[in-house]
């Protein structure tokens, strides 16, 4: 009987600490842009979540989002406060749409599209946490501006990570591995 470690590649671990890397830097750029509200981002971190879409197996995939969280708690100061809270929720169920539409339904939709789907499900998470933790029913008076920043971003994201698959040389080169 083989054993279940044997027929499992090995985790490319220094693969997703390159990927990890990238998404600490880009989460301390973004870290320096002033926001209006705490768990407000613009979303840059989430570039190299995007490019391992196409990369990682699902348990890679799940220690890259889990660096990015772990990570941007540390970077940002948050690690144990509430704002951690919007981070996971935001992250995790952001990453888990993108990773199911990209895996099953990449055909039809576009890395725009699936961008845009991971930016809106990451702010719907966080209007319900911050409905339910900080604001009460007034968390609703910031979705039309948090939602639209959201749209906004999540497209010019979706476009550079669509570029950026089509036209890196190193992508297609990690793609074929």
């Amino acid at each position: 009987m083989r054993s279940l470690s044997k027929s499992r590649p090995p985790m490319r671990l220094e693969f997703i600490a390159l990927l990890g890397a990238f998404a600490l830097f880009l989460s301390t750029v973004e870290y320096l842009i002033p926001k209006p509200v705490p768990f407000m981002r613009i979303g840059l971190a989430n570039l190299p979540i995007m490019i391992g879409l196409g990369l990682l197996n699902p348990a890679e995939f799940i220690v890259l989002v889990c660096l990015k969280i772990l990570g941007q708690a540390l970077i940002s100061g948050t690690l144990f406060s509430y704002v951690v809270l919007f981070s996971f929720g935001g992250t995790v169920s952001s990453a888990l749409v993108m990773y199911l539409l990209y895996n099953l339904g990449s055909r039809w939709v576009s890395m725009v599209g699936i961008s845009i789907a991971g930016a809106m499900a990451s702010n719907i998470v966080q209007l319900v946490l911050s409905r339910y933790l900080l604001f009460g029913e007034s968390a609703w008076l910031i979705a039309p501006p948090f939602l639209i920043m959201g749209l906004a971003t999540s497209i010019i994201l979706g476009i550079f990570t669509q570029q950026f698959m089509k036209r890196s040389v190193w992508y297609r080169q990690k793609a074929s591995l």
